[in-house]
């Protein structure tokens, strides 16, 4: 249950106290409205429209339409394209693919990241080639 200050803030927030925040026992209730408040809907390194394109590529990922339903509402309200919602599920399926790909070839992961280190520093210089 929601404790009353906490209730009175979602209102005031969200213009109502969501069901699944309203479902959860205390103090699960208010640390959710704590997380949300702080970390989701407030100011972080990520724009709000960053953090509505991770979000509907994990709802993607994870396969939870509650999350691609919010995350899409979202994301729609930072001014996301159509085009870029799909772009963020698209990167979220090839890395959800080539994670599989790596686990199923059991990639040494030091091996990964001694590859992965060669081919940014390779970009880098491709890129700083091209600006010259």
């Amino acid at each position: 249950m929601v404790s009353d200050d906490t209730r009175g803030e979602i209102e005031e927030t969200l213009g109502q106290v969501p069901s699944w925040i309203a479902n959860l026992a205390e103090p699960a209730s208010d640390h959710s409205w704590a997380v949300a408040r702080d970390f989701q809907l407030g100011e972080t390194e990520l724009s709000a429209r960053e953090k509505a394109l991770v979000g509907v590529g994990v709802a993607a990922a994870i396969s939870c339409p509650y999350c691609a339903h919010f995350h899409k509402a979202e994301a729609r309200m930072e001014g996301v394209t159509d085009d870029e919602l799909a772009e963020a599920v698209t990167m979220a399926s090839a890395t959800e693919y080539f994670s599989t790909v790596l686990h199923g070839s059991e990639v040494e992961l030091e091996d990964f990241v001694e590859e992965t280190t060669e081919i940014f520093e390779y970009l880098e210089e491709q890129q700083a080639a091209s600006a010259d």
